[in-house]
């Protein structure tokens, strides 16, 4: 089996452009060499009694291209770390990972690490002069043993989207073979913005650029004003992003270069799909949502010919359904109506499982508990919610913890929320359940208004709501928060947590109905504070932190 050492060195003798970043142009093998430089800086400073884990605070610079072969070639764990993790929360990811390193530059360590308690972690600056010192003194001919397909590479942290992440597993050999099936060439050239301690960054990039031996440009942070600009000068022919950055590059004015680019297509899970169309429409780039998790125990493979919105269908050999939660009992096919709406969202969303797929699933870093939440009944049960049609598409229908149960019937949050992203007004939106005073929950939504369309008016809202005929009867919201931007992850995926945790005590702008028949209407000071009261009334103020 390869490894990604192997993937590493078959670059090595390879004199194309490989890297390019701002103004930096590297030939392949001058990439291999940094790499080399770097494993021998690290078997030189990690214990070989010890975990060789390394954590990684950078933007997407060379630097983390060069410790990620570094690491790949010296046998050493490459732990990324997420920078828009802050404080307690941050020092508990580089603890728990037991880093012995943590390489960072000058500005992130400032910003980021002073006064945190990192336990056994020392910090090496990028950009300080013992580290330049270090690698010049460091010898990249020195031979040492190859890591094993089964010796650990990198631990990546789940977003942490519906509650802690979690440090996910993977060895040499999955790194390694993550890439088998990349259609990329040499004269492809990939462009990277999205962050390299992800996985969709090297899922997507990095790994099939070292197969493939085609150019990989990295842009040290995402910018929407700078994407088209970037794509032409590079040349790039794909690149990858996650969530909610199509929207934010739709959001710059047009021009009458959008079309001017090699782009062939693009890589965007969890793009709301009115942002694909307008991609596609404005800038003649397809994208392509494809499904795979950090844990890679379930991928999707799009294919010709799928219909809108789907997925696409589970890679050869994996044996996957969408089941029951509760049950394990299989759910039945999804019915869509003539426009293509799905009528049966009731008993159609389930969990996406796999029922042979469960030793794909390397496992995650000190986290027992985890683990056997994703093993259960000898099934890897993936923790997202999904429908399937009665052709075999699948459709990504929320995460786990977007399910609600009102008035006693139970439904994931994704399908209001793509009915709601057809109302023209809203830019993005976010459903999520808070609690009911008496039992259950309510359906709330965070809508965050386009630019130009005004104040929320909470009639024609309504109006919307009704004329939807595949809006379930219990599905409309209860409250509408206007956000001036929902919160987002470190990879722009749409972060509910905070807008759960906050529910309705917040200084934005809330309507509802304290009815479901009445209008919607402001939301007061005195209304939060009865609901407060009736929550506390019926012991269930805990239900809010």
């Amino acid at each position: 089996m390869e490894t990604i050492a192997d993937l590493v060195l078959a670059r090595a003798d390879d004199d194309r452009v490989g890297l390019r970043c701002d103004d930096t142009s590297l030939a392949w093998s001058a990439v291999v060499d940094e790499c080399r430089r770097r494993a021998s800086w690290l078997r030189s400073r990690l214990d070989p009694d010890r975990p060789p884990h390394v954590g990684v605070l950078l933007d997407n610079d060379p630097e983390f291209v060069f410790l990620l072969g570094g690491a790949a070639l010296a046998g050493a764990v490459i732990v990324g770390i997420n920078p828009t993790r802050r404080g307690t929360e941050l020092a508990r990811d580089i603890v728990h990972t037991d880093c012995r390193l943590v390489v960072t530059d000058t500005a992130h360590r400032d910003a980021l690490l002073t006064g945190l308690d990192l336990g056994a972690a020392e910090i090496v600056v990028v950009d300080g002069d013992d580290y330049r010192g270090e690698l010049a003194a460091a010898d990249p001919t020195i031979a040492a043993a190859l890591p094993s397909p089964d010796d650990l590479f990198l631990l990546l942290f789940t977003s942490g989207s519906t509650g802690a992440p979690k440090a996910v597993k993977m060895s040499q050999g999955r790194a390694g073979r993550t890439s088998a099936n990349s259609t990329f060439s040499a004269d492809d050239v990939l462009y990277c913005a999205m962050p390299l301690f992800h996985g969709n960054a090297l899922h997507a990039s990095v790994f099939p650029a070292l197969r493939s031996g085609a150019t990989l440009v990295l842009r040290r942070r995402f910018s929407a004003s700078e994407f088209l600009p970037d794509v032409r000068r590079f040349g790039a022919t794909f690149f990858n992003t996650v969530g909610r950055a199509l929207g934010y590059i739709l959001a710059t004015p047009e021009t009458d270069e959008d079309r001017d680019h090699s782009v062939k297509y693009a890589l965007g899970p969890e793009a709301s799909q009115a942002d694909i169309r307008a991609f596609r429409k404005r800038f003649g780039i397809p994208v392509i949502e494809g499904y795979g998790s950090s844990e890679n125990a379930i991928i999707m493979v799009p294919v010709a010919g799928m219909p809108r919105g789907s997925l696409g269908r589970p890679m050869d050999g994996l044996d996957v359904l969408v089941a029951d939660p509760l049950t394990s009992a299989e759910c039945p096919p999804a019915e869509f109506d003539t426009d293509g709406r799905l009528v049966n969202a009731d008993v159609a969303v389930g969990e996406l499982v796999s029922r042979n797929s469960l030793s794909r699933f390397e496992g995650y870093y000190k986290n027992p508990e985890a683990e056997a939440e994703r093993a259960r009944g000898g099934w890897y049960w993936s923790g997202d919610l999904a429908y399937r049609d009665a052709d075999g598409w699948f459709y990504f229908a929320g995460r786990a913890g977007d399910w609600l149960r009102v008035d006693g019937e139970n439904f994931a949050a994704a399908p209001i929320d793509r009915i709601l992203a057809r109302w023209e007004p809203a830019a993005a939106v976010a459903v999520f359940g808070v609690p009911d005073t008496v039992t259950g929950d309510q359906v709330m939504a965070a809508i965050e208004l386009r630019t130009r369309s005004g104040p929320f008016d909470p009639a024609v809202f309504a109006a919307f709501l009704a004329a939807q005929p595949d809006l379930g009867t219990k599905w409309a919201p209860r409250f509408v928060r206007i956000v001036g931007h929902l919160p987002t992850t470190g990879t722009n995926k749409i972060d509910k947590q905070p807008l759960r945790r906050a529910a309705w005590r917040t200084d934005d702008e809330i309507w509802w109905r304290p009815a479901r028949a009445a209008r919607y209407r402001r939301f007061t000071f005195a209304d939060r504070t009865a609901l407060d009261d009736a929550l506390a009334a019926n012991q269930r103020t805990a239900l809010l932190p």
